[in-house]
């Protein structure tokens, strides 16, 4: 029911209209109403009326005035003037204001009803058009996700001049610019096998990592199963470092609200341009390389002096054994990515000390145990031949010094998880096809989305929404919207059928919704399709 206020200051006037139209039986609701236009906006404001009915010519604030005020402050209510005067300037004033409609007094009742009525039907239809644009929004949610993770890649790899940067967080409504920036990666997960409670809780604690980070002032990008990144803004250094230390610690209360949850952390250095975010970057994913060298919940500063503790010149009694550890390799081996190789390796070297690979001995131990960790991984879990790595033997000239051990163990550790993923695309292909498949199945279903497939397929919606766009080279909601575009094209021309019995048959239960994405879609209206009009255009 559309809400209806009166602001008129002649008492006769305005009792006639407010007694004179049975209000709730044509389908509004008189709100309100007042004899000037200083107490009718305060009213307004509270009330919010759909409908404004205003005199032009009151006492304190006028018609006009009260009318530029409601527009600004909410643009959606329609407004009637009302006048006794003859004067074209105020009809010029009114329309720049714009004001719906414009009627001479005295007007009869009926003549003001049939103007509200249609006032009313241009409401409705603008309500509907903003309801069918927000779900449209709502749907392109995966495509912005995505963008979002592009503009984050753009940001810390440092591959995209500061211009494109710039217009691309604007474009996705984000306020980049700022004097300091510092970068913190986050990931939660569960220590417990069942998934129903990893379902109840983890998901849940990640969904309130970006709540909890924007009070902060910082920015949460996802990096899927790899967990957050979150870029913390401030107007100085000091301001970063307390935004971060504060938010770090109600993070850690969150975190251990649930006895089964993991949790790790790498903090960036704090940097003062937007192209020094990489150096940021490259500080936090040092320090959260020791997910996978450390079994403790924890948020690791990345500083030479926390990530480099040994400063005195190795000797072997002094290496610490617990990072010559093949569990961390394979952890590592497991779950790792090959853009995380050289910080996960350099951390793991440093834990052993600051120059346990200048040793000639430790260097070629280190360097064959982490060849037949590598081989017995391939051989085991990728159930892959030994000769997959046989290229890559270790020999006396790639140990020769601790810079070509070094290179040497890179490129090992990353041709094993080359090859880890090149085996799970198999996997990922399988679940694309049985994706599509589904879709194929269950495209006229309304409720079909993302959050429904990825638990068909056992994936996270995340993790989903990236391998399917990396297998189709489109997300997953455009490739839904085009498989029932064509499908919705294929009825119009092969049946007489209407427009809105379509849209129901290709998933849309909302006819306005399913014209308003035809016609963005495809150029042209579905009567336009159906009559030829444009099809060239398709």
């Amino acid at each position: 029911m559309l809400k209806v206020f009166l602001a008129e200051d002649e008492f006769v006037i305005r009792e006639g209209i407010k007694n004179n139209i049975n209000w709730g039986a044509h389908g509004y609701d008189f709100c309100g109403e007042a004899g000037d236009g200083e107490v009718a906006y305060s009213m307004i404001q509270k009330e919010r009326p759909d409908i404004l009915i205003t005199d032009i010519r009151m006492p304190f604030m006028d018609g006009l005035t009260l009318s530029r005020l409601v527009k600004a402050e909410f643009p959606n209510t329609e407004i009637i003037l009302l006048t006794g005067y003859e004067d074209f300037e105020y009809a010029k004033e009114a329309i720049r204001i714009g004001v719906a409609s414009y009627l001479s007094k005295p007007i009869s009742g009926d003549n003001l009803l049939s103007e509200i009525d249609a006032v009313a039907r241009r409401i409705i239809e603008k309500n509907r058009e903003r309801e069918v644009a927000r779900k449209y929004e709502e749907d392109m949610k995966e495509r912005v996700e995505l963008e979002k993770q592009d503009l984050f890649k753009d940001l810390v790899t440092g591959r995209r001049e500061i211009n494109y940067i710039i217009n691309a967080s604007r474009k996705l409504s984000i306020e980049l610019l700022a004097p300091f920036y510092n970068i913190v990666l986050v990931k939660v997960w569960s220590i417990k096998h069942d998934v129903s409670e990893y379902s109840r809780s983890v998901v849940s604690v990640d969904e309130k990592i970006p709540e909890l980070a924007l009070k902060y002032g910082a920015i949460s990008f996802d990096m899927n199963l790899d967990g957050k990144a979150l870029l913390f803004r401030g107007k100085t250094k000091d301001e970063v470092d307390s935004n971060i230390a504060e938010c770090l610690e109600k993070m850690q209360e969150l975190f251990s609200l649930n006895d089964h949850i993991r949790y790790f952390g790498g903090v960036g250095q704090v940097v003062e341009r937007i192209n020094d975010i990489p150096v940021s970057f490259n500080w936090a994913s040092r320090a959260y390389a020791h997910i996978y060298l450390s079994e403790e919940s924890n948020f690791l500063v990345g500083s030479e002096e926390k990530l480099n503790p040994h400063l005195d010149n190795v000797i072997l009694s002094e290496v610490d054994s617990k990072h010559i550890d093949r569990k961390l390799i394979k952890e590592f081996l497991r779950k790792g990515d090959v853009s995380e190789t050289e910080f996960f390796m350099r951390e793991f070297f440093n834990g052993m000390g600051k120059n346990a690979m200048k040793s000639t001995m430790l260097r070629q131990y280190i360097a064959m145990d982490i060849y037949f960790c590598v081989t017995e991984f391939v051989e085991t879990e990728l159930l892959l031949p030994k000769d997959s790595v046989e290229e890559l033997i270790p020999t006396a000239e790639l140990m020769a010094d601790e810079d070509s051990t070094c290179e040497y163990l890179y490129n090992l550790m990353d041709k094993a998880i080359t090859l880890r993923n090149e085996n799970s695309i198999g996997h990922y292909r399988e679940a694309v096809r049985e994706v599509i498949n589904y879709i194929d199945e269950h495209y006229a279903e309304d409720d079909l989305s993302l959050n429904q497939l990825a638990a068909h397929v056992n994936f996270s919606p995340n993790h989903l929404s990236a391998v399917f766009r990396q297998e189709t080279g489109q997300t997953f909601i455009k490739y839904l919207t085009d498989y029932r575009m064509d499908k919705a094209k294929e009825l119009l021309t092969s049946t007489s059928k209407r427009s809105n019995e379509i849209g129901l048959l290709v998933g849309y239960k909302d006819p306005h919704y399913f014209s308003y994405l035809f016609k963005k879609t495809q150029g042209v209206t579905t009567t336009q399709f159906r009559g030829g009009n444009g099809q060239e255009e398709l």
